[in-house]
C-alpha cells in the first residue's frame, strides 16, 4: 500500500468520493417489498413484522450481517477510496444474491481514527448506501473504530509536510487542524434520520450509552402481535469508551428481557461488536480438542486464522445469557480472520464474516446470513461470499 500526501493525490481522492456519492441512488421508504413478504416499521413500538405468505411453512425473515467495513480508511490516499468501492461491491453482491429483509451493521462501519474530517457521517452514509439504495431496512451498532480519535500519519511529518488542503498553514481558526472527530451521538443522530433505519439511541444512564436497544420481530400472522423473536443490540465500547459490556448494561438487559420475555418463551438473539471472554474459552476448547484429543468439535466455520481479541473484562453479561434458555445465539465482528460458530452452554457464539476491504487482513470477503422461520421456529445461518459461493451452513435453533 502506497500512501501519497500530495495535493494532486488528495484532489483525486475527493473526485472519486464525489463521483461515488453522486452515483448512489438513495431511496427512502418505510416499506420493503420482496417475494410476497412485507417488512414494515412501526415507529411507536419499534417492531418489525414479516407478513404475507400466511405465516405458514415457507415464510421466513432473512438478515444480512455486514461487519468491519472500515469506510474512510486512508482516505487521503489513492488506496483508501478504492477499498470503499470494493466494499460497496461486496455488499451489493450479497444483497442482490440473498435479497435479505433486513441488514445489521455490526460495528466498525468507519475507521474514524483515519478520518481527518469533523463529519465522519459522510463516510457512514457511503457505507449504508447499498442497503438504502435497495430500499432495505437496517439497524446498526458501534465498534471500537467508529468514534476513535484521529491518528496523525507519520508521513505527514516528512519533508513534504502536512498536506495544505487538509491543514491550512495560515488559517486563523484554531481548531481547523485538531480533527476532533465525530462522536457516537453525532453519528447516531445522522443515522436515525433515515426512514429505513431501525437504529435507536440507548438509555442515557448506560455506559457505553449509545447503541443499546431491542427490536421485536412479530409473527408472520397478520391477525395478532405475537413476537416471533427478540433482537438485542449492545454497545461493546472502544473508541471513546473502554472495550467492555458494563455491569449497568447487563442490568439493562436483565430488566428489559424480563419485561419483554418473562417466561423465556420467545427466542432471543444478541448482537455486539467485540467478542466476550467466552469466545476465548470456546476457541481454546476447540484447539485442545483438535490438536491434543483429536476428537471432532461442533464448531462450524471456514476461518480460524487468529486469536480471539476479546473485551477487556467480563462483567456479567454472559452469565445472564447462559441463564436464559431463550437466548439462541450471539453475533460479533471485530476479528477479521474468524467466521466460526461454536456451541457454548445452550447457545451459539458466532462471528460474522469480514465484509469490508478496509481494516487488516487479506482474507476473502463476505457476510453472515441469518434465516428465521416461524411456526415452528428455526434459526439457520450461512456465509455468503463475494464470489457468490456459500459455506458453513449451520442450524442454530429449531
Amino acid at each position: 500500500m502506497v500512501k501519497l500526501s500530495t495535493r494532486s493525490s488528495y484532489w483525486r481522492m475527493i473526485t472519486i468520493l464525489l463521483l461515488l456519492y453522486r452515483n448512489i441512488v438513495i431511496v427512502r421508504s418505510d416499506d420493503k417489498q420482496s417475494d410476497g413478504l412485507t417488512l414494515r416499521k412501526m415507529r411507536s413500538d419499534n417492531h418489525l413484522r414479516v407478513a404475507g405468505g400466511g405465516g405458514g411453512e415457507g415464510s421466513f425473515f432473512k438478515v444480512a450481517l455486514f461487519a468491519d467495513l472500515h469506510f474512510g480508511e486512508d482516505a487521503w490516499t489513492d488506496w483508501g477510496p478504492q477499498q470503499d468501492l470494493n466494499s460497496i461491491k461486496v455488499m451489493s453482491t450479497v444483497l442482490d444474491t440473498e435479497n435479505p429483509d433486513f441488514v445489521v451493521y455490526l460495528g466498525d462501519v468507519i475507521t474514524a481514527n483515519n478520518l481527518p474530517i469533523h463529519n465522519a457521517s459522510f463516510y457512514w452514509n457511503q457505507a449504508i448506501s447499498p442497503t438504502r439504495a435497495r430500499n432495505i431496512p437496517w439497524a446498526s451498532l458501534f465498534g471500537n473504530h467508529d468514534d476513535a480519535p484521529f491518528e496523525w500519519p507519520i508521513d505527514w511529518f516528512s519533508s513534504s509536510r502536512i498536506p495544505q488542503i487538509l491543514c491550512p498553514a495560515n488559517s486563523s481558526e484554531g481548531d481547523v487542524c485538531s480533527f476532533k472527530g465525530t462522536t457516537r451521538l453525532e453519528l447516531m443522530r445522522n443515522e436515525i434520520e433515515n426512514s429505513l433505519s431501525f437504529t435507536e439511541f440507548g438509555p442515557e444512564n448506560l455506559w457505553p450509552s449509545v447503541s443499546n436497544y431491542v427490536l421485536t420481530l412479530l409473527s408472520p400472522n397478520t391477525d395478532h402481535k405475537s413476537p416471533l423473536m427478540l433482537m438485542y443490540f449492545l454497545d461493546s465500547g472502544g473508541g471513546s469508551y473502554p472495550e467492555i459490556i458494563s455491569n449497568i448494561q447487563s442490568e439493562w438487559f436483565r430488566n428489559k428481557s424480563n419485561e419483554l420475555n418473562p417466561n423465556s418463551s420467545i427466542p432471543e438473539i444478541v448482537f455486539w461488536h467485540i467478542p466476550s471472554k467466552a469466545y476465548e474459552k470456546v476457541a481454546k476448547i476447540k484447539k485442545v480438542a483438535g490438536k491434543r484429543r483429536r476428537r471432532r468439535t461442533h464448531c462450524v466455520g471456514s476461518m480460524f486464522k487468529e486469536r480471539v481479541a476479546a473485551q477487556e473484562a467480563e462483567m456479567g453479561m454472559m452469565k445472564l445469557l447462559t441463564e436464559r434458555p431463550s437466548v439462541k445465539a450471539v453475533f460479533v465482528g471485530h476479528n477479521h480472520g474468524l467466521d466460526w460458530c461454536c456451541p457454548y452452554e445452550k447457545m451459539w457464539l458466532c462471528y460474522a464474516r469480514h465484509t469490508g476491504y478496509g481494516g487488516y487482513g487479506s482474507w476473502d470477503r463476505g457476510a453472515r446470513i441469518l434465516e428465521v422461520s416461524g411456526e415452528p421456529f428455526s434459526l439457520k445461518s450461512w456465509i455468503r461470499m463475494e464470489n457468490g459461493t456459500v459455506h458453513s451452513e449451520v442450524v442454530l435453533s429449531t
